[in-house]
């Protein structure tokens, strides 16, 4: 044993150790072994930092930019639908339906690439039927992972192979001699999670920064009202032929009129001269003795129900939004009434801040000042026209909705289309699927000052530190020197364990070098072990082939780095529920390859 390779397993050892006490965050474990790694003398300078410019990591920022355009499209918003109508509220049938689509998609595609089609739509239907999301992502990012071992072109470990197998003089597979394993282990996996997933899976409220949220935020921060109420106008109505002006609906019962729906035409935020006429429908924000006393004046008919603001289906697409007055503003001296806030910005005014003064009554009448801050309600395309105004200064970051941004959707799945193209012809995974997100940047579905917000640096950083590990592990020769030390002690052992041996072995390389790397390495080597022991050295090939796709308890595999984030995972979440699947894993592999290939 050499001296690097001495140094290379300690900080193997380290890594590991700081992966299960998590003492620090992941990407500074990652941060901390890369910095090491150079410090030791391990590995060159150069290759530090390669992992920054590695295939991997490329691949999941561009991954990401390409989640984030599909979602900014609208186009997820149409999947959830017949999603939900197959599977219903049941959290076990959506892990099943949405698992299984998953792991099919990624037969036919690299796994990152299926868990970031469904990303996005996974995020929606979570918030949509109020199931946890780290209850669905991590059952979703394991079956892309699994069904990367239906085809012999959906993984990397399993492409490499047949190059390696006819470097050792070996026949190749064909495309789907795999296909039958595949199976087994997406449907087991599926299985596992649908029967144990209340026990193994964690359960944790959502920290996304999405509309939804920062509504709540706005809300909780200003005390704004969250009640809204449907009044509908009467033959006999008083209101008949009155507006918003002359009925004193604002200064006189403290309500906003949010909405004024007549048949199918909905106008939001109505301008205060807008007449009122039989058979409208009237959804107010305010109190409830309020819309009781308005009711009672005018003769309304009203739903006693209470209904959140958040909920309401005619609401979906509009907010609540913070806006400044900022100094050189030409509304600064000017009156609501003179601004004509709703008829030229199609947004309704709700609560005047000025200093510590809180206004939520009616504040037509005031002056506006320079740094007087306005809480404003209306379509989202509306409120995010404030940005081009120079008299105004959005506060509020909003999410864009799927009508305003649906005419984009063609762009985006033209964008990711041609991004899965490239990679089906065999151009690399990095360069393809960066052609995709550079393609929805240039077609305007992602602004350019929103590309970095896509990404999410702690899982770059993640990847990019643990790679200069692999490097490590290869250069010094550590990989090699463990696998034959291993398959020392099994000399002369019953072929099943030697098949066991194999799979655990090639399970703790993938944990900590790539896939592709650890494949590398121990085909040719089990082909020779094969050879001298008399076990078919294509069965040894495909079984490390196969088990470099057996990573579910470390957030180390792209996929599950990926979703560590959104689906608020730690380590210790990726080892309760990955540890039982990796046993799972690795018997129903060595039973099929000690039945086809040994027996």
């Amino acid at each position: 044993m050499t001296l690097d390779i001495l140094l290379t397993l300690l900080v193997l050892l380290v890594t590991i150790v700081l992966f299960i006490t998590e003492a620090f965050r992941i990407d500074i474990i990652s941060i901390i072994i890369m910095i090491s790694l150079g410090w030791l003398g391990i590995i060159e300078p150069v290759e530090i930092f390669s992992g920054f410019a590695s295939n991997a990591v490329i691949s999941v920022i561009a991954v990401m930019i390409l989640g984030y355009g599909l979602d900014r499209s609208g186009i997820m918003k149409k999947l959830v639908r017949p999603i939900i109508k197959l599977a219903g509220t049941s959290e076990k049938r959506l892990i099943a339906v949405i698992s299984a689509s998953a792991g099919i998609t990624s037969a036919f595609m690299q796994n990152i690439g299926a868990t970031v089609l469904f990303l996005p739509a996974v995020t929606r239907i979570s918030k949509k039927i109020n199931i946890s999301l780290s209850r669905l992502l991590m059952p979703i990012g394991f079956a892309a992972i699994l069904g990367g071992t239906l085809t012999m072109v959906a993984s990397g470990p399993l492409i490499i192979l047949n190059d390696l197998l006819r470097q050792g003089n070996q026949e190749p597979f064909s495309l789907l001699s795999v296909t039958p394993l595949g199976f087994i282990l997406l449907f087991s996996g599926i299985i596992y999670f649908v029967i144990f997933g209340n026990k193994i899976l964690p359960s944790k409220d959502d920290k996304e920064k999405d509309t939804q949220n920062i509504q709540k935020k706005l809300i909780e921060t200003w005390e704004l009202p969250t009640a809204v109420y449907h009044c509908r106008i009467t033959e006999e109505s008083g209101l008949v032929g009155e507006n918003y002006e002359t009925s004193r609906l604002w200064p006189d019962f403290n309500l906003n009129l949010l909405v004024l729906k007549e048949e199918d035409d909905i106008l939001y935020a109505p301008w205060r001269y807008t007449r009122f006429a039989a058979g409208q429908q009237l959804i107010l924000l305010g109190e409830e003795k309020n819309i009781s006393e308005f009711a009672a004046a005018y003769g309304l008919k009203y739903e006693k129900e209470v209904e959140k603001f958040q909920e309401s289906k005619w609401l979906e697409d509009s907010a609540f939004a913070e806006m400044i007055i900022p100094p050189r503003s030409e509304v600064n001296g000017k009156t609501l009434r003179e601004i004509e806030l709703r008829k030229n910005l199609n947004i309704n005014p709700i609560t005047l801040l000025r200093g510590e003064q809180v206004i939520s009554d009616d504040f037509s009448d005031i002056k506006l000042k320079s740094g007087d801050t306005m809480i404003v309600y209306g379509l989202i395309e509306n409120l995010q026209l404030l940005d081009k105004n120079e008299d105004f200064i959005l506060v509020t970051h909003l999410i864009d909705t799927e009508k305003n941004y649906l005419s984009k959707s063609i762009f985006a799945i033209l964008a990711f289309m041609t991004a899965l193209i490239l990679v089906l012809l065999g151009f690399k995974l990095s360069l393809s699927l960066f052609t995709g997100a550079l393609i929805m940047i240039f077609m305007g579905v992602i602004p350019p000052d929103e590309i970095y917000k896509a990404v999410d640096w702690k899982t770059v950083f993640l990847l990019a530190g643990l790679i200069p590990l692999g490097i490590a592990m290869d250069n010094t020769g550590t990989a090699s020197y463990i696998a034959n030390q291993i398959m020392l002690l099994m000399q002369g052992s019953h072929s099943i364990l030697i098949l066991f041996a194999i799979a655990v072995l090639t399970t703790l390389f993938t944990l900590f070098m790539s896939n592709v790397a650890a494949t590398v390495v121990l085909v040719p080597l089990v082909m020779i072990i094969g050879e001298r022991i008399g076990i078919n050295p294509r069965g040894l090939a495909l079984l490390v082939a196969v088990c470099a796709s057996n990573s579910f308890v470390l957030p180390t595999h792209q996929v599950n780095a990926l979703l560590m984030t959104p689906g608020g995972y730690h380590n210790k979440d990726y080892l309760k529920a990955g540890g039982f699947l990796t046993i799972i894993f690795i018997i129903f592999v060595v039973g099929f390859v000690y039945l086809f290939y040994v027996k």
